[in-house]
C-alpha cells in the first residue's frame, strides 16, 4: 500500500522496521528478497474492484459505512503491483468480531493488526489479489488516502512523478514489500501536501 506516516501515532521509534512488521503481522510475514514487479495500468482493475466490493457489501450490509478503491490500481494510467487496495470504514475497526468472520467467508484473511495506528486492520484476499484496509468511522487517514488518489487522478505531473519514483524504487532489491512502500513516504508526503493544500484541509 502507499506509505502512511506512522511516526506521530504511537508507533515506537525504538523499533526497527523489521521488528515492527513482525509485531503487527498475524501469522508468518513472507520475505521478498527481490524486486517489486509493476504491471502497466489494467483497465480491468475497476471492474475487479466492483466484484470484490459487492462481496464485501453482501456480507456486511449496513456495517459498511464507506468502501472505496484506493492505491495505484485506482488511478487510470498508473502502473502498479497487480494487487487491489480497498479501504473499508466501519463503526469500530477494533471490533473485529463484527466484520472479520463474515469477510473470512468471502475469502479474506486478517493479516495485520495495528492498534497504535488508527486501529488499522488489513485483510488479504485469498482467491484474488486484494488488500482490504479497515478503519473506524471518522479516521483522518481515510481522508488522506482519498485525497491522494483523487489528486493523482486529476494532476498528470504528480502522477508522472509518482510513477517515476515507483519505478526507480521497484528496481531495487527489498527484503519486505512494506520496505518498498515505506521508501515512497517522502514523495507521498510531498504530493499529499499539495492535495490537502488545494482542498483547504
Amino acid at each position: 500500500m502507499d506509505a502512511p506516516d506512522k511516526s506521530k501515532h504511537g508507533v515506537s521509534a525504538q523499533m526497527t522496521p523489521e521488528d515492527y512488521i513482525q509485531s503487527v503481522t498475524i501469522g508468518d510475514h513472507p520475505q521478498l528478497n527481490g524486486r517489486i514487479h509493476l504491471d502497466p495500468y489494467d483497465p480491468n482493475w475497476p471492474s475487479r474492484y466492483e466484484q470484490l466490493a459487492q462481496r464485501v457489501r453482501r456480507v456486511l450490509g449496513d456495517r459498511v459505512l464507506m468502501l472505496e478503491h484506493v492505491g495505484s490500481t485506482s488511478v487510470e494510467g498508473l502502473s502498479a503491483k497487480p494487487i487491489l487496495d480497498m479501504v473499508l470504514v466501519v463503526k469500530n475497526s477494533a471490533d473485529e468480531e463484527s466484520y472479520v468472520p463474515p469477510l473470512e467467508s468471502q475469502g479474506f484473511t486478517l493479516h495485520i493488526r495495528e492498534p497504535d495506528w488508527y486501529e488499522h486492520r488489513l485483510l488479504k484476499g485469498t482467491d484474488r489479489k486484494a488488500n482490504l484496509h479497515v478503519f473506524s468511522e471518522g479516521c483522518e487517514e481515510v481522508a488522506r488516502m482519498l485525497a491522494f488518489r483523487d489528486w493523482l487522478r486529476s494532476h498528470r505531473e504528480d502522477r508522472d512523478l509518482y510513477e517515476q519514483t515507483k519505478r526507480e524504487l521497484a528496481a531495487r532489491t527489498w527484503k519486505y514489500t512494506q520496505h518498498y512502500a515505506d521508501a515512497k513516504s517522502d514523495v507521498v508526503r510531498e504530493i499529499l501536501s499539495r492535495a490537502l493544500a488545494d482542498s483547504g484541509a
